[in-house]
């Protein structure tokens, strides 16, 4: 389902609630009924989009095949992981995976279809830690990979950037673009910390060389850290790379109370990015911009978070 509220449009999948990974697990179906319930909140709802005719293709041109079988044979066995134990099953896991998938391909559709168009794809299980064959911190499918391949197959665009400003580093979008020089990857993270990926000198190889760009952060950086490096690193990036889209990968576990994150990002702060990104596309990009949700553990905040950001992120 998918609704507007200003100019932005968010979309989701009923079918992103199955997944069950067990009582006092971080990532839980709560996170997305906090969101929907804020949705719902506004009164303006379309029905469910169902099925994108062409998510099979489009996962299988991000993953093995062979790993997506292993995850379908492993869910109908009844396994209680996939490789490793951030990755519990519960029977409706598969659904859910693929409906986040679902949702967001109907997300990028509809930003690729209209000029000064801002979508924010309210999904779970969460993406950027799935690599091509192994499922990692909580991610089972490369959620926006997997955009940025339908935005480049479907919609005929030849050059993405994406932001991800979740406070982990998402080692699986690395690992997937890495040799990749049509789509920049841009990251803010918590270093060290999991997965242990994202050093600064971590800048891709062959092709992709120089399109990645890492930028690892102290425990405890708030606002004022993360505003400098976005306007003084992120923003330059973006404008010398010339997307003609933007992705976000949109993880609020930054947040000053998020339970695992231990950063200090308060909710003007990231309302303050939605600003400087939205100015961005609306400059560079034609308007056509896209997030994600991946992280965030705060219950009672990330629905004025995921707000927040995207209602600045469409406004500009």
């Amino acid at each position: 389902m998918g609704y507007d509220r200003a100019v932005v449009r968010y979309f989701t999948d009923r079918r992103c609630l199955l997944h069950h990974p067990g009582r006092g697990f971080p990532e839980s179906p709560e996170r997305l009924l906090s969101i929907v319930a804020a949705f719902d909140d506004e009164g303006r709802k379309v029905p469910d989009l169902g099925d994108h005719p062409r998510s099979e293709l489009l996962v299988e041109r991000v993953h093995d095949p062979l790993y997506v079988e292993r995850f379908r044979r492993a869910v109908e066995r009844g396994d209680g992981l996939l490789d490793s134990a951030d990755n519990p099953l519960s029977p409706g896991t598969w659904s859910a995976a693929w409906g986040a998938v679902h949702a967001t391909l109907h997300a990028v559709d509809w930003v690729a279809q209209g000029r000064r168009r801002t979508a924010f794809a309210a999904v779970r299980p969460p993406g950027h830690h799935a690599e091509r064959g192994v499922a990692m911190g909580f991610c089972f499918f490369a959620n926006i990979v997997i955009a940025a391949e339908a935005l480049i197959e479907l919609h005929g665009l030849s050059r993405l950037a994406i932001f991800d400003f979740d406070v982990h580093h998402g080692n699986g979008t690395q690992h997937l673009l890495d040799e990749r020089g049509d789509v920049l990857y841009v990251s803010t993270h918590r270093y060290p910390f999991y997965p242990g990926t994202g050093a600064a000198g971590e800048r891709g190889h062959g092709p992709g060389l120089g399109a990645t760009l890492n930028i690892p952060l102290p425990v405890g950086t708030g606002d004022e850290g993360y505003e400098r490096v976005i306007d003084e690193t992120v923003l330059p990036a973006l404008v010398e790379f010339g997307p003609e889209c933007l992705l976000v990968s949109a993880g609020f576990d930054a947040w000053k109370d998020d339970p695992i994150g231990g950063m200090r990002v308060s909710e003007a702060g990231f309302e303050s990015w939605g600003r400087k990104l939205g100015a961005f596309a609306r400059e560079h990009c034609d308007g056509h911009a896209l997030a994600i949700l991946e992280g965030g553990y705060d219950l009672a905040a990330l629905p004025d978070l995921v707000i927040g950001f995207s209602d600045a992120l469409s406004a500009g």
